[in-house]
């Protein structure tokens, strides 16, 4: 990609070093998604109350011209009743020492956040709507968020609660030497995905897919899914501004499509139990999550990212 360090952003804190103290893992419940929506038909996925949320957002609009929560990764759950807490204030640090090494890969994400802000900012104003953009904290090894104290081996996630992303930086280097998918673009995709699940909250999409999904547990894994398909899918329409934007280089696409199939379902139980479950799938397999990533890139239209509708996964 070319990029270059620019203006700090105001809503990236750089927690590494401080750790986030105590025992890990998130509140549990409901950070599946379930639900038989009204309007569908026979328990199946169908055009109904959120297929309507996304469709005051995307009703005949398009991006090509360039105008579990979740992670992807490994989501924490979240409580379907649980209230949102107002963003924390920006608690940045000075970087330990022996990480000033890390400050090139701050800056890349500085610049990928920023970019993000614009391309979705633009979006919304189309809509006459105001995006709450999402602050992006940078920690190591552990961390506290919104939803709750996370290690780094949660992955990056983003937390709808204090509308956070919150990302280790070495998991990019685990996406490299274990997942076997390198390079910036990669990256990239990784924090776009995570901004898509921002857009999901500010849109109402987050909250009703997991309040449903506490209402109806046995359609958890399949709307959950849908989301993280989704959020794959803007992360997407993303790439496709910054591709038009001559930002993107020969190969990065390819980057990017590698780092979605990485990261499926499929692949990473392979990986770590030698043998995959299908009915167990909360993200989506990698054919699926490289689909609707390119979904997104290659058509640059929102109405490519409905995810909720039928048998559309």
């Amino acid at each position: 990609m070319k990029w270059k360090p620019g203006k700090r952003n105001p809503r990236l804190e750089d927690r590494r070093g401080q750790g986030g103290g105590g025992g890990f893992g998130f509140p549990s419940g409901g950070g599946g998604m379930g639900l038989p929506i009204p309007g569908g038909s026979g328990g199946k996925m169908g055009v109904g109350t959120i297929l309507i949320v996304i469709v005051l957002f995307f009703v005949l609009r398009g991006c090509g011209d360039g105008s579990g929560g979740g992670s992807g990764f490994d989501i924490p759950g979240l409580p379907a009743d649980q209230t949102q807490v107002p963003p924390a204030q920006d608690t940045q640090q000075p970087v330990p020492a022996g990480q000033e090494a890390s400050d090139q890969g701050k800056e890349f994400v500085n610049f990928v956040l920023t970019d993000l802000d614009g391309f979705w900012n633009q979006q919304f104003r189309g809509l006459d709507r105001e995006l709450q953009p999402p602050g992006l904290v940078l920690f190591s090894d552990a961390v506290n968020s919104g939803c709750g104290q996370a290690s780094s081996a949660t992955g990056p996630f983003y937390c709808p609660l204090d509308q956070k992303a919150y990302v280790d930086l070495t998991f990019f280097n685990q996406l490299d030497s274990q997942f076997g998918a390198p390079g910036d673009f990669a990256q990239a995709y990784v924090l776009a995905h995570e901004y898509g699940h921002h857009i999901q909250q500010q849109l109402g999409i987050e909250k009703q897919v997991r309040s449903q999904s506490s209402a109806n547990p046995d359609d958890a894994n399949e709307l959950s899914v849908r989301l993280e398909l989704q959020a794959d899918c803007f992360a997407g329409l993303w790439g496709r501004s910054v591709y038009e934007e001559g930002i993107l280089e020969d190969g990065d696409l390819e980057e990017g499509i590698t780092a979605a199939e990485a990261v499926g379902d499929d692949r990473i139980q392979q990986k770590t139990q030698g043998r995959i479950d299908p009915e167990s799938f909360t993200h989506g397999s990698s054919e699926q999550r490289r689909t609707w990533f390119r979904n997104g890139f290659d058509s640059g239209d929102t109405q490519e990212c409905d995810t909720f509708a039928g048998d559309s996964v």
